[in-house]
């Protein structure tokens, strides 16, 4: 029974959680609109490891959400990450974070067709992927800019769920009938306990000293 380290710090959630197999040993995570990942991030895993009484070689790998998301998140979530597999001599981990994401509705999905995880970017554009209810990928990771006709095709075939912080902007253009939107939901380390152990279990590990995040669109600035 394999006991896994997870981060997640692609948006505004900082989330850590400790699992033990497939189960939560525990979950801690906080969510602001300052994104406080440099201060919180490390003081969360001290925290966990206190807690639970778990020494570092207990634990038999590291997973990290890869992204897309925000890049200054992302940096510090996979800096944090790739130092601790350094220092402990453990495997890296890398999940979609968009995968995460839709992992949240995964018992609740009876009578969904489509689950598309939305994550907020710039003006109306998402990062954005689609899901069959089996979680079969049905469009892999992409930047959309959204219109009233966006994911129509999914639409028209039936009862589609959205998800994500991203997914505020479509709801307020999107009105079809087969569109349900579940508002207020980020990803989160709670979600990524069972993904990390099947990757885990196949050995399917990041070269921890090439490993970088997934942007999916380069880190721009504006000038003063």
């Amino acid at each position: 029974m394999p006991t896994i380290l997870s981060i997640e710090t692609s948006g505004k959630n900082c989330s850590v959680a400790l699992f033990t197999d497939h189960h939560l040993v525990q979950l801690i995570e906080e969510r602001t609109e300052q994104f406080s990942h440099s201060e919180n991030l490390h003081v969360f895993i001290e925290r966990i490891l206190k807690e639970t009484h778990t020494q570092p070689k207990d634990i038999k790998a590291i997973a990290i959400s890869m992204g897309p998301g925000s890049y200054t998140g992302l940096r510090i979530g996979t800096a944090t990450a790739k130092g601790l597999c350094y220092g402990w001599g453990i495997p890296l981990i890398a999940l979609p974070t968009l995968r995460i994401l839709a992992e949240k509705v995964k018992e609740t999905v009876a009578d969904i067709l489509y689950i598309i995880p939305m994550i907020d970017a710039r003006r109306m554009e998402v990062f954005t992927s689609v899901y069959h209810k089996d979680f079969s990928i049905e469009v892999e990771e992409r930047a959309e800019v959204l219109t009233e006709d966006s994911f129509i095709t999914y639409l028209n075939k039936g009862k589609t769920l959205f998800l994500g912080d991203g997914s505020k902007k479509f709801q307020e253009i999107c009105n079809h009938p087969n569109a349900y939107f579940l508002e207020d939901q980020y990803p989160s380390a709670f979600q990524m306990g069972d993904l990390a152990l099947k990757k885990y279990q196949l050995q399917q590990f990041e070269d921890i000293a090439y490993f970088e995040p997934f942007y999916l669109k380069e880190f721009y600035f504006n000038k003063k």
